[in-house]
């Protein structure tokens, strides 16, 4: 599957905007005589309603209530894909065709029936409008086979297809309806404006109202044909984290999204607390390429630095919740190493790498982004400590902090001789993580280039093209074992994902790909 082009550009600008925007001041409408209303404060990022072209946070927020996908996950579990729209799915031996036989009777909030003719329309469009999130059809082409199966199709095995047809911007839409507002399948369409201020989805809720910089109304769907969501509408306002967490304690609002650790620590027992690690990976690299350190690619000097990293510490700086990364595929996903396997600090053989290596009392610069935080967590604390640590190995640590613009430029450009960065995935699948291998969008970052470890980019070619849950799970731990023994990059830790809410408020669970699922949300 082609990564993204920008990756690191669209989850580092989008983390920032998280940081930096927020309003405090918009206020909920009354709520209607016996209808339930919800009430989510969260610091928006958030460009558009359009599914197709949705990618940022808060867009899949409300693209996972307003819009129906043909796949879905049940609850937090990311590991298995479970019907949606779609009432079975079958992925051909070879992994190159998945086969979805459509639920009957489904009908969008319009009252139409639900048809292939629309599955393919809507799947063609995100693919071919060249919107953010098209590269996840990349290569795949769509096709109906009769008004009740569709299938995917692609050139080369893709069994990550099944986990990235849950995202929000795969959502189906009345195509009749969206092509009279404009809707194309090419790069001409210009439906956005419309489906801005106007639904064309099956999910349990539609828009009331929209604007992208300081409240999203939605209501429930009178004919959704899944089971009745508790609340009756839902307001989601763009507060800044202090504000949500006075909102949150004096009932204002009954759910808050974005609080950091220290945010949450010594919040009232009349609310709920949901500390869960999130799917971010924060990681330390060391560049491999000599043009840019004599230092960083001797595999001796990536050794000591594995080794010296405290990261029982750096646990406990990033909170409750937070939990240690054995290797760079999060926790939550297919393929992720047991915690058994999780480096432990070693000074002593620290020492001796580094002494191995033939280097003496080097000194390295470390560059990160200052004023980036990720789960509400600052890069300048975890940068201070990793200076620490190395420091009694024997490692002197320059700390290099930049504007996110300036840092994202050298980070991009493989121009950082060590960098402390984070990877969230594009898709809850363990594809996504191929780019940490040589040649790769992130192995290139890290100035490791096509042909440097022939080891690690079989198992990488062998974990592609595995088919079937258990082979891709073996193939994918085989290759993170042979990253965290010859690779450049040290996976440190998964920042907690804190959720506050209101006793009122039951079945709340964190997703790595839409946050929250508001339709699951229940009252009491």
């Amino acid at each position: 599957m082609a990564t993204r082009s920008q990756t690191a550009a669209v989850l580092l600008a989008g983390a920032l905007a998280l940081a930096a925007c927020g309003s405090g001041g918009a206020q909920a409408p009354a709520a209607q005589s016996g209808a339930k209303t919800l009430v989510i404060d969260t610091s928006f990022d958030l460009k558009t309603a359009d599914p197709g072209r949705t990618y940022e946070p808060t867009g899949l927020i409300v693209g996972k209530a307003t819009y129906e996908t043909l796949l879905t996950f049940e609850g937090a579990d990311v590991t298995k894909p479970v019907p949606a729209l779609a009432e079975s799915y079958e992925l051909s031996e070879d992994g190159k065709v998945v086969t979805l036989k459509l639920k009957q009777g489904a009908t969008f909030a319009d009252g139409s029936p639900i048809t292939a003719d629309d599955v393919v329309f809507s799947l063609t469009r995100v693919r071919d409008m060249k919107g953010t999130p098209s590269f996840l059809l990349d290569g795949v082409e769509v096709a109906k086979t009769d008004d009740t199966t569709v299938t995917l199709t692609s050139k080369a095995p893709n069994p990550a297809l099944p986990y990235i047809l849950p995202n929000p911007a795969l959502g189906i839409l009345n195509s009749k309806a969206a092509q009279a507002n404009g809707a194309t399948a090419d790069a001409q369409d210009k439906a956005e404006q419309y489906l801005n201020a106007n639904s064309l989805g099956s999910g349990p809720y539609t828009i009331e109202s929209f604007n992208v910089s300081s409240q999203v109304v939605l209501k429930a769907n009178p004919k959704y044909h899944g089971t009745k969501p508790a609340y009756d509408k839902v307001v989601i306002r763009n507060v800044e984290a202090a504000t949500q967490k006075l909102n949150v304690q004096r009932g204002d609002s009954q759910v808050a999204l974005n609080l950091s650790g220290d945010q949450v620590t010594g919040m009232p027992s009349t609310l709920q607390v949901k500390k869960t690690a999130s799917a971010n990976v924060i990681f330390l690299l060391a560049n491999q390429n000599s043009g840019v350190s004599k230092t960083t690619p001797n595999p001796k000097f990536v050794e000591a630095v594995r080794k010296g990293v405290d990261y029982a510490g750096l646990l406990e700086l990033a909170g409750e919740g937070a939990t240690q990364a054995p290797g760079v595929i999060p926790s939550q996903l297919l393929g992720a190493l047991p915690a058994d396997e999780a480096p432990k600090r070693d000074v002593e053989g620290a020492k001796a790498a580094l002494a191995a290596s033939g280097l003496s009392n080097p000194t390295v610069k470390l560059e990160f982004p200052s004023e980036l935080t990720v789960n509400g967590l600052s890069f300048q604390p975890l940068a201070e400590r990793v200076q620490a640590n190395l420091k009694e190995v024997g490692i002197t640590v320059d700390l290099a902090p930049a504007p996110v613009t300036v840092a994202l430029d050298n980070y991009r450009n493989g121009k950082e001789e060590m960098g402390l960065w984070y990877w969230g995935p594009d898709y809850p699948d363990p594809s996504d993580y191929l780019v940490f291998t040589p040649g790769k969008t992130v192995g290139e970052r890290a100035g490791w280039k096509a042909g440097s470890d022939r080891t690690i980019e079989e198992s990488a070619e062998k974990a592609a093209a595995a088919v079937g849950d258990d082979a891709r799970k073996e193939a994918y731990a085989d290759m993170q074992r042979k990253l965290n023994a010859a690779g450049p990059f040290i996976p440190l830790f998964q920042p907690s994902q804190n959720i506050v809410t209101a006793a009122s408020v039951t079945d709340v669970e964190y997703h790595p790909v839409w946050t929250v699922d508001i339709a699951d949300l229940g009252a009491k």
